[in-house]
């Protein structure tokens, strides 16, 4: 199976959360990743019988059981926002298996499309068509409660002692982007807890942190993906996602 994004983007969640009350932004900050000046064709779906997305019950806050144990989450409003930009509302299923059954159900033509954290990577590209990203999640610094620290902040940060998670992406990133300082890893993100706000500006660095979240349908069908690629940017064009990102991640990571 693919390499997931649960193990990355959960180790940043527990360390974003585990500090949410002392981390605040200037104001919410809401990532854009597509090109205003950019227009996708819009899909012709007509002939497509159903669109059923895959995803799993396990992966807060993007695909979980809510306390009525209804399938809930940032994916699954996403998914339904899709299938409403591509008018097949009535086509439109959603289905939660065990992470480990995406892959085969997907290959049985049990679902149509895999929205559950599947990272786009040279392996994975051969298993999967994927959808552009509709998320990404930066390296960001934070510091004490009390202190102010604005981009940019290289010079700033010279001689400092910075800590970071042991044998982390973002471990190999600051010790090749920011040499100067004095690296102090260690091993559990909610040794942060409590003590800090965000500082500077968010990190984009696909060479470390991935390309991002996406969606993935079979590697025979890029067809599907580009029509949700058209979906997704409407829905970002549209405050949608806006709407969506503000309502999961009240501590915009950006």
């Amino acid at each position: 199976m693919a390499f997931r994004w649960r193990s990355f983007a959960l180790a940043m969640l527990i360390g974003l959360l585990s500090f949410a009350d002392g981390a605040r932004a200037a104001a919410p900050q809401v990532p854009v990743l597509w090109d205003a000046k950019e227009r996708l064709p819009k899909p012709d779906l007509s002939t497509l019988p159903r669109l059923r997305f895959l995803t799993t019950t396990d992966f807060p806050p993007f695909n979980f059981l809510d306390g009525a144990g209804k399938l809930s989450g940032f994916h699954i409003d996403l998914a339904r926002a899709i299938c409403a930009e591509l008018g097949i509302v009535e086509k439109c299923q959603i289905q939660a298996l065990p992470w480990a059954e995406l892959e085969g159900a997907l290959r049985k033509g049990e679902g149509e499309a895999i929205i559950a954290g599947i990272a786009a990577t040279p392996e994975s590209r051969a298993t999967y068509a994927f959808s552009r990203s509709y998320l990404q999640f930066p390296a960001r610094f934070i510091m004490p409660k009390g202190k102010a620290l604005t981009e940019p902040i290289f010079d700033k940060l010279h001689g400092k002692r910075v800590g970071v998670i042991s044998g982390s992406a973002h471990e190999r990133m600051l010790r090749d982007y920011f040499n100067t300082v004095q690296v102090v890893p260690f091993d559990r993100p909610e040794d942060a807890a409590g003590c800090c706000r965000f500082a500077g500006g968010p990190y984009l660095a696909p060479e470390y942190l991935g390309s991002g979240m996406a969606i993935a349908t079979k590697a025979d069908n890029p067809a599907l993906a580009a029509a949700i690629d058209y979906a997704l940017q409407e829905i970002s064009m549209k405050g949608t996602f806006a709407e969506f990102y503000l309502r999961y991640f009240p501590v915009s990571f950006f």
